[in-house]
Protein backbone atom coordinates (compact mmCIF):
# COMPACT_ATOMS: atom_id res chain seq x y z
CA UNK A 1 0.00 0.00 0.00
CA UNK A 2 2.70 2.30 0.00
CA UNK A 3 2.42 3.60 -3.13
CA UNK A 4 -1.18 3.56 -3.36
CA UNK A 5 -3.95 5.78 -1.95
CA UNK A 6 -5.46 5.15 1.40
CA UNK A 7 -9.14 5.14 1.12
CA UNK A 8 -10.87 6.51 4.33
CA UNK A 9 -14.53 6.71 5.71
CA UNK A 10 -15.78 8.24 8.65
CA UNK A 11 -18.20 6.89 11.12
CA UNK A 12 -19.31 9.70 13.14
CA UNK A 13 -19.34 13.73 12.26
CA UNK A 14 -19.91 15.74 15.09
CA UNK A 15 -17.41 17.83 16.31
CA UNK A 16 -14.29 16.08 17.55
CA UNK A 17 -14.77 13.83 13.87
CA UNK A 18 -14.61 17.34 11.82
CA UNK A 19 -11.62 18.54 13.09
CA UNK A 20 -10.02 14.57 11.91
CA UNK A 21 -11.38 15.36 9.14
CA UNK A 22 -9.91 18.48 8.19
CA UNK A 23 -6.34 16.86 9.12
CA UNK A 24 -6.81 14.05 7.04
CA UNK A 25 -7.97 15.97 3.97
CA UNK A 26 -4.51 17.68 4.13
CA UNK A 27 -2.92 14.02 3.97
CA UNK A 28 -1.03 13.39 0.80
CA UNK A 29 -2.04 10.21 -0.72
CA UNK A 30 -5.74 9.96 1.47
CA UNK A 31 -8.57 9.72 0.07
CA UNK A 32 -11.66 11.06 2.09
CA UNK A 33 -14.57 8.07 0.44
CA UNK A 34 -17.77 9.05 2.69
CA UNK A 35 -19.46 9.75 6.61
CA UNK A 36 -21.73 8.15 8.03
CA UNK A 37 -23.81 9.08 10.93
CA UNK A 38 -27.82 9.38 11.98
CA UNK A 39 -27.43 12.99 12.59
CA UNK A 40 -28.09 14.55 9.61
CA UNK A 41 -27.25 18.01 10.26
CA UNK A 42 -23.60 16.26 11.67
CA UNK A 43 -23.46 14.89 7.62
CA UNK A 44 -24.52 18.43 6.52
CA UNK A 45 -21.35 20.37 8.70
CA UNK A 46 -18.84 17.58 7.67
CA UNK A 47 -19.83 17.79 3.95
CA UNK A 48 -19.98 21.72 3.81
CA UNK A 49 -15.94 21.56 6.12
CA UNK A 50 -15.02 18.88 3.57
CA UNK A 51 -15.51 21.07 0.78
CA UNK A 52 -16.70 18.62 -1.51
CA UNK A 53 -19.19 15.73 -1.72
CA UNK A 54 -19.16 12.31 -0.53
CA UNK A 55 -21.28 9.39 -0.11
CA UNK A 56 -23.65 10.06 3.23
CA UNK A 57 -25.49 7.16 5.60
CA UNK A 58 -27.70 7.09 8.09
CA UNK A 59 -26.10 3.51 8.78
CA UNK A 60 -22.71 2.98 9.48
CA UNK A 61 -22.93 -0.68 8.23
CA UNK A 62 -24.60 0.02 4.98
CA UNK A 63 -22.03 2.75 4.58
CA UNK A 64 -19.55 -0.19 5.40
CA UNK A 65 -20.92 -2.71 2.96
CA UNK A 66 -21.31 -0.03 0.05
CA UNK A 67 -18.15 1.86 -0.27
CA UNK A 68 -15.14 0.24 -0.80
CA UNK A 69 -12.06 1.51 1.74
CA UNK A 70 -9.05 1.08 3.43
CA UNK A 71 -9.76 2.21 6.59
CA UNK A 72 -11.78 3.81 8.93
CA UNK A 73 -11.98 6.89 11.75
CA UNK A 74 -14.45 6.25 14.58
CA UNK A 75 -15.59 9.36 16.70
CA UNK A 76 -18.82 8.23 17.76
CA UNK A 77 -20.29 8.26 21.96
CA UNK A 78 -18.14 5.30 23.43
CA UNK A 79 -20.20 2.46 24.17
CA UNK A 80 -20.86 2.66 20.06
CA UNK A 81 -16.90 2.03 19.82
CA UNK A 82 -16.63 -1.96 20.47
CA UNK A 83 -19.43 -2.78 17.74
CA UNK A 84 -17.92 -0.59 15.32
CA UNK A 85 -14.41 -1.27 15.96
CA UNK A 86 -15.65 -5.12 15.57
CA UNK A 87 -17.65 -4.22 11.84
CA UNK A 88 -14.63 -2.47 10.50
CA UNK A 89 -11.80 -5.58 11.88
CA UNK A 90 -14.38 -7.84 10.33
CA UNK A 91 -14.41 -6.12 6.60
CA UNK A 92 -10.51 -6.49 6.92
CA UNK A 93 -10.39 -2.19 7.59
CA UNK A 94 -7.81 0.09 10.04
CA UNK A 95 -8.80 1.91 12.45
CA UNK A 96 -8.73 4.77 14.03
CA UNK A 97 -10.80 5.06 17.25
CA UNK A 98 -11.23 7.42 19.72
CA UNK A 99 -11.25 7.33 23.84
CA UNK A 100 -12.04 5.13 25.62
CA UNK A 101 -11.35 2.30 22.80
CA UNK A 102 -13.85 0.38 24.98
CA UNK A 103 -16.19 0.71 27.92
CA UNK A 104 -15.30 -2.78 29.26
CA UNK A 105 -12.26 -5.14 29.78
CA UNK A 106 -14.31 -7.52 27.79
CA UNK A 107 -14.71 -5.98 24.59
CA UNK A 108 -11.32 -4.38 24.98
CA UNK A 109 -9.35 -7.41 25.00
CA UNK A 110 -11.57 -8.73 21.95
CA UNK A 111 -10.77 -6.25 20.37
CA UNK A 112 -7.09 -6.86 20.74
CA UNK A 113 -7.34 -10.26 20.04
CA UNK A 114 -9.70 -9.02 16.56
CA UNK A 115 -6.73 -6.80 15.70
CA UNK A 116 -3.83 -9.72 16.39
CA UNK A 117 -6.03 -12.06 14.06
CA UNK A 118 -6.17 -9.91 10.80
CA UNK A 119 -2.68 -7.54 11.64
CA UNK A 120 -4.95 -4.58 10.96
CA UNK A 121 -3.93 -1.16 12.70
CA UNK A 122 -6.16 -0.24 15.30
CA UNK A 123 -4.82 3.51 16.70
CA UNK A 124 -6.81 5.15 19.99
CA UNK A 125 -7.06 8.72 20.26
CA UNK A 126 -4.62 9.95 23.13
CA UNK A 127 -3.04 12.21 21.31
CA UNK A 128 -0.56 12.88 24.43
CA UNK A 129 1.91 10.40 23.40
CA UNK A 130 3.07 12.43 20.87
CA UNK A 131 3.77 15.40 23.55
CA UNK A 132 7.45 16.27 24.09
CA UNK A 133 6.89 17.05 27.49
CA UNK A 134 5.32 13.38 28.64
CA UNK A 135 7.42 11.34 26.25
CA UNK A 136 10.86 13.13 28.14
CA UNK A 137 9.55 11.98 31.61
CA UNK A 138 9.13 8.47 30.16
CA UNK A 139 12.24 8.47 28.69
CA UNK A 140 13.75 9.65 31.89
CA UNK A 141 11.90 7.28 33.78
CA UNK A 142 13.17 4.86 31.24
CA UNK A 143 16.52 5.52 31.66
CA UNK A 144 16.43 5.00 35.31
CA UNK A 145 16.95 8.72 36.47
CA UNK A 146 14.28 8.89 38.65
CA UNK A 147 14.56 4.98 39.86
CA UNK A 148 11.72 3.05 41.12
CA UNK A 149 8.51 5.07 40.99
CA UNK A 150 7.34 4.87 44.42
CA UNK A 151 4.42 7.74 44.47
CA UNK A 152 2.09 9.54 41.76
CA UNK A 153 -0.24 12.08 41.93
CA UNK A 154 -2.76 13.56 39.38
CA UNK A 155 -5.55 15.85 39.60
CA UNK A 156 -7.51 16.87 36.58
CA UNK A 157 -10.27 19.89 36.84
CA UNK A 158 -12.98 20.86 34.44
CA UNK A 159 -16.36 22.59 33.99
CA UNK A 160 -17.33 19.31 32.47
CA UNK A 161 -20.62 18.87 33.94
CA UNK A 162 -22.39 22.29 33.42
CA UNK A 163 -20.90 22.08 29.80
CA UNK A 164 -22.57 18.35 29.23
CA UNK A 165 -26.18 19.49 30.11
CA UNK A 166 -28.34 17.81 27.71
CA UNK A 167 -25.97 15.78 25.60
CA UNK A 168 -25.08 11.89 25.29
CA UNK A 169 -21.99 12.16 27.35
CA UNK A 170 -24.50 12.13 30.54
CA UNK A 171 -26.35 9.63 29.31
CA UNK A 172 -24.86 6.30 30.45
CA UNK A 173 -25.83 4.14 27.87
CA UNK A 174 -24.02 6.01 25.45
CA UNK A 175 -21.39 7.08 27.76
CA UNK A 176 -20.31 4.18 29.62
CA UNK A 177 -19.37 6.33 32.62
CA UNK A 178 -18.83 10.25 33.31
CA UNK A 179 -15.36 11.86 33.47
CA UNK A 180 -13.51 9.42 34.69
CA UNK A 181 -14.26 7.18 31.24
CA UNK A 182 -14.01 10.53 29.12
CA UNK A 183 -11.56 13.44 29.96
CA UNK A 184 -10.41 11.49 32.35
CA UNK A 185 -9.01 8.65 30.53
CA UNK A 186 -6.45 10.67 28.98
CA UNK A 187 -4.86 11.55 32.44
CA UNK A 188 -5.36 7.59 33.18
CA UNK A 189 -4.00 6.72 29.93
CA UNK A 190 -0.63 8.83 30.24
CA UNK A 191 0.32 8.22 33.82
CA UNK A 192 0.47 4.45 32.89
CA UNK A 193 2.22 5.19 29.80
CA UNK A 194 5.11 7.18 30.82
CA UNK A 195 5.68 5.57 34.30
CA UNK A 196 5.35 1.66 33.13
CA UNK A 197 3.35 1.24 36.36
CA UNK A 198 0.62 -1.45 36.32
CA UNK A 199 -2.70 -0.62 39.01
CA UNK A 200 -3.06 -3.94 41.40
CA UNK A 201 -5.73 -2.22 43.68
CA UNK A 202 -8.02 0.70 44.33
CA UNK A 203 -10.41 2.37 46.44
CA UNK A 204 -12.32 4.78 45.43
CA UNK A 205 -14.92 7.73 46.31
CA UNK A 206 -17.25 8.95 44.32
CA UNK A 207 -19.72 12.00 43.74
CA UNK A 208 -22.51 11.77 40.66
CA UNK A 209 -23.72 15.51 41.48
CA UNK A 210 -26.97 14.11 41.07
CA UNK A 211 -26.56 12.87 37.55
CA UNK A 212 -26.02 9.13 36.56
CA UNK A 213 -22.69 9.13 35.72
CA UNK A 214 -19.41 9.65 37.66
CA UNK A 215 -18.49 13.52 38.31
CA UNK A 216 -15.83 13.92 41.07
CA UNK A 217 -13.83 11.00 41.78
CA UNK A 218 -10.93 10.68 44.52
CA UNK A 219 -9.22 7.53 43.64
CA UNK A 220 -6.38 6.13 45.39
CA UNK A 221 -4.44 3.03 43.78
CA UNK A 222 -1.67 0.44 44.44
CA UNK A 223 0.38 -0.84 41.69
CA UNK A 224 1.99 -4.01 41.42
CA UNK A 225 5.90 -2.61 41.97
CA UNK A 226 4.83 -1.07 45.50
CA UNK A 227 4.72 2.28 44.72
CA UNK A 228 0.57 4.10 45.73
CA UNK A 229 -0.87 7.34 44.24
CA UNK A 230 -3.79 9.46 43.81
CA UNK A 231 -6.21 10.34 41.09
CA UNK A 232 -8.71 13.09 41.40
CA UNK A 233 -11.17 14.19 38.70
CA UNK A 234 -12.85 17.34 39.05
CA UNK A 235 -16.07 17.56 36.90
CA UNK A 236 -18.02 20.21 38.03
CA UNK A 237 -15.35 22.95 38.26
CA UNK A 238 -17.01 26.27 38.22
CA UNK A 239 -14.28 27.90 35.68
CA UNK A 240 -14.35 27.09 32.01
CA UNK A 241 -11.27 25.72 30.68
CA UNK A 242 -9.29 22.80 32.21
CA UNK A 243 -6.91 22.55 35.21
CA UNK A 244 -4.23 19.36 35.45
CA UNK A 245 -1.35 18.64 38.12
CA UNK A 246 0.66 15.50 37.58
CA UNK A 247 3.56 14.42 40.41
CA UNK A 248 5.78 11.14 39.74
CA UNK A 249 8.56 10.17 42.74
CA UNK A 250 10.80 7.76 42.71
CA UNK A 251 13.87 6.75 45.13
CA UNK A 252 16.09 8.94 43.04
CA UNK A 253 13.96 12.10 42.23
CA UNK A 254 11.06 13.54 41.55
CA UNK A 255 8.95 15.42 38.21
CA UNK A 256 6.36 18.23 38.50
CA UNK A 257 4.11 19.02 35.30
CA UNK A 258 1.98 21.87 36.33
CA UNK A 259 -1.04 23.79 34.87
CA UNK A 260 0.39 25.36 31.62
CA UNK A 261 2.18 22.78 30.65
CA UNK A 262 5.75 23.93 32.51
CA UNK A 263 7.88 20.40 33.38
CA UNK A 264 10.22 20.61 36.34
CA UNK A 265 12.65 17.87 38.28
CA UNK A 266 14.96 16.92 40.96
CA UNK A 267 17.28 14.08 41.28
CA UNK A 268 19.76 13.56 43.89
CA UNK A 269 22.72 13.88 41.93
CA UNK A 270 20.96 17.63 42.18
CA UNK A 271 18.45 18.72 44.52
CA UNK A 272 17.71 22.20 42.96
CA UNK A 273 14.10 22.13 41.13
CA UNK A 274 15.27 22.71 37.74
CA UNK A 275 12.58 23.82 34.75
CA UNK A 276 13.14 21.69 31.42
CA UNK A 277 12.58 24.21 28.46
CA UNK A 278 14.27 22.67 26.11
CA UNK A 279 13.07 19.25 24.38
CA UNK A 280 14.53 19.12 20.85
CA UNK A 281 16.33 15.82 22.16
CA UNK A 282 13.30 13.97 22.46
CA UNK A 283 12.22 11.81 20.20
CA UNK A 284 8.82 12.13 18.87
CA UNK A 285 6.08 12.34 16.20
CA UNK A 286 4.68 15.43 15.03
CA UNK A 287 2.11 14.80 12.19
CA UNK A 288 -0.54 14.60 14.60
CA UNK A 289 -2.57 11.34 15.07
CA UNK A 290 -3.86 11.28 11.88
CA UNK A 291 -0.95 11.81 9.86
CA UNK A 292 0.42 8.92 12.48
CA UNK A 293 -2.52 6.73 10.94
CA UNK A 294 -1.94 6.91 8.02
CA UNK A 295 1.76 6.42 8.31
CA UNK A 296 1.30 3.13 10.56
CA UNK A 297 -0.73 1.41 7.99
CA UNK A 298 2.15 2.23 5.17
CA UNK A 299 4.50 1.24 7.21
CA UNK A 300 6.81 4.14 8.30
CA UNK A 301 6.20 3.89 11.94
CA UNK A 302 5.35 2.01 14.53
CA UNK A 303 1.53 1.88 16.52
CA UNK A 304 2.48 4.93 19.24
CA UNK A 305 -1.00 4.21 21.23
CA UNK A 306 -1.95 0.27 20.59
CA UNK A 307 -4.92 -1.41 21.93
CA UNK A 308 -2.81 -2.32 24.80
CA UNK A 309 -2.99 1.30 26.27
CA UNK A 310 -7.26 1.04 25.75
CA UNK A 311 -7.31 -2.31 28.10
CA UNK A 312 -4.86 -0.85 30.75
CA UNK A 313 -7.41 2.22 30.46
CA UNK A 314 -10.46 0.49 31.05
CA UNK A 315 -9.57 -2.41 33.58
CA UNK A 316 -8.25 0.22 36.12
CA UNK A 317 -11.57 2.35 35.38
CA UNK A 318 -13.66 -0.87 35.70
CA UNK A 319 -12.21 -1.45 39.43
CA UNK A 320 -12.76 2.49 40.43
CA UNK A 321 -16.56 2.08 39.40
CA UNK A 322 -16.46 -1.51 41.31
CA UNK A 323 -14.44 0.24 44.53
CA UNK A 324 -16.73 3.23 44.47
CA UNK A 325 -19.89 0.70 44.37
CA UNK A 326 -18.83 -1.54 47.19
CA UNK A 327 -16.93 0.93 49.43
CA UNK A 328 -13.94 -1.41 49.60
CA UNK A 329 -10.47 -2.26 48.24
CA UNK A 330 -10.86 -3.89 45.13
CA UNK A 331 -8.64 -5.59 43.04
CA UNK A 332 -7.70 -4.65 39.05
CA UNK A 333 -8.68 -7.28 37.02
CA UNK A 334 -5.82 -8.00 34.04
CA UNK A 335 -5.73 -10.21 31.51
Amino acid sequence: MSNDTIRVGFIGTGGNARGHIRQTAKVEGVEIVGFADPAEAALKNALEGLGKTVPTFADYKEFLNTVEMDAVIISTPHTLHYEQVMTALNHDLHVQIEKPMACTSAHAREIMAKQQATGKVVLIGYQRHFDRRFRWIKREIEKGVFGRITFLECFQSQNWLRGQQGRWRLDPALSGGGQFNDSGSHLVDIILWITGLAAEEVTAYVDNRGERVDINSAVSVRFTNGAVGNISILGDQVANGMWEDITIAGEKGVAWMRQGGKLHYATEDSLDITEVTDFSDVETYDGGKDQHFFDIIRGKVENQVPPICGLRVIELTEAVWRAAESGKPTKVETA
